[in-house]
């Protein structure tokens, strides 16, 4: 492990120059290509900014993911070209939908075509730890079952590609919707990154190529996050928040089904989509309607007289706290923690109620 040291700790630094580098260059660049936002269309006042920047964050991934695959392995691996070209249609979508918007049921339609591509090549989780091993005496939760004979794909299982879907829709969009202030995103995402990376890097996990590429990440999310807070200087769309969202739910089906470890990082953002989901649903509301009453928990927040430093310091502190413990607990006091985690959320939810 010592041995990729020092690859990590060299990837983390370039990345995040190259970040900063390239972001610094947008605030140029984007407005002489007409890549601007509409501020006028939400009612804001301000001059338009360079958007959508997660142009930037998906680009830079793929020539290091790319470096990855020539400098690490032999051969190109079929399961990385997957994520790439899950990467790269979902890229396509998100920045035809910042720039011209197309339907929800679309964007669901060519994000569940991403993660069959992802599942197809070869990204997947064969069973999930469970937590509550002592009470029903199964250690683990089995999804390669009603396997598909078709040995072209490893016999792919019908509730592993199920799983895979909803996972990765649930932190696609979650992560999607909670771009509702500058820089939420970026830092919810670079915590998440560097979790699993600390994580993959522990002998738990053991696995340093992993770690590189969350590192990597964290870096090209961290140096987005300094172009968004605290003055906002370009603004990442559908494109930057989907692609994080994304790969966020990647690492952790490659980190061997972290699933508990990502809800606890991620808890914030994963809870107010349920919480969103439930009141729409109860309201009688397109559940992928544009968000116009304020549904969302930083909305809310502002609507109680919360600056938008303080939200990030919450998401942050909250996810930060969580996600650290989630390095030392053990299967079942993660669901002790992502129990409280979701108390938490309701105190808030009845808190900005009124």
């Amino acid at each position: 492990m010592l041995m990729y040291f020092y690859p990590i700790i060299i990837i983390t630094i370039v990345s995040f120059i190259l970040s900063i580098a390239l972001h610094f260059a947008a605030i140029f660049i984007f407005p002489t290509v007409g890549l601007l936002d509409f501020p006028e269309k939400y009612g804001l006042t301000r001059k338009r900014i360079p958007y959508p920047t997660g142009i930037i964050s998906v680009l830079l991934f793929l020539i290091i993911f790319s470096l990855f695959q020539i400098f690490l392995y032999e051969n190109w691996s079929i399961q990385n070209i997957g994520i790439i070209v899950a990467v790269i249609l979902l890229f396509i979508v998100s920045f035809i939908d910042d720039k011209y918007e197309i339907k929800a049921s679309l964007r669901i339609f060519f994000q569940i075509i991403a993660a069959l591509i992802v599942f197809a090549a070869g990204t997947r989780i064969f069973s999930l730890t469970n937590p509550l091993e002592n009470v029903t005496g199964f250690p683990v939760i089995p999804l390669d079952t009603f396997v598909i004979p078709w040995p072209a794909l490893s016999d792919p299982s019908i509730v592993g590609a199920l799983f895979t879907i909803i996972w990765l829709g649930i932190t696609t969009n979650a992560l999607n919707w909670f771009d509702g202030i500058p820089g939420q995103v970026s830092l919810v995402s670079a915590i998440g990154f560097l979790t699993i990376g600390i994580l993959s890097i522990s002998t738990r996990i053991d696995q340093p190529i992993l770690a590189i590429l969350c590192f990597s990440l964290f870096a090209i999310a961290g140096g987005g996050f300094f172009f968004e807070f605290p003055k906002q200087k370009i603004l990442q769309g559908d494109t930057g928040a989907m692609f994080y969202g994304f790969m966020l739910g990647i690492v952790t089906i490659y980190a061997g089904g972290k699933v508990a470890t990502a809800f606890l990082v991620l808890g914030i953002p994963l809870i107010d989509f349920i919480l969103v989901l439930n009141r729409r649903l109860i309201k009688g509301i397109p559940i992928f309607k544009g968000n116009t009453e304020n549904e969302h928990l930083h909305h809310r927040l502002q609507k109680k007289g919360w600056s938008q430093g303080h939200i990030i310091l919450l998401t942050a502190s909250i996810g930060s706290a969580f996600g650290i413990s989630a390095l030392f607990f053990t299967t079942f006091e993660k669901l002790i923690a992502a129990v409280s985690l979701f108390m938490v959320m309701i105190v808030l939810s009845i808190y900005t109620e009124k």
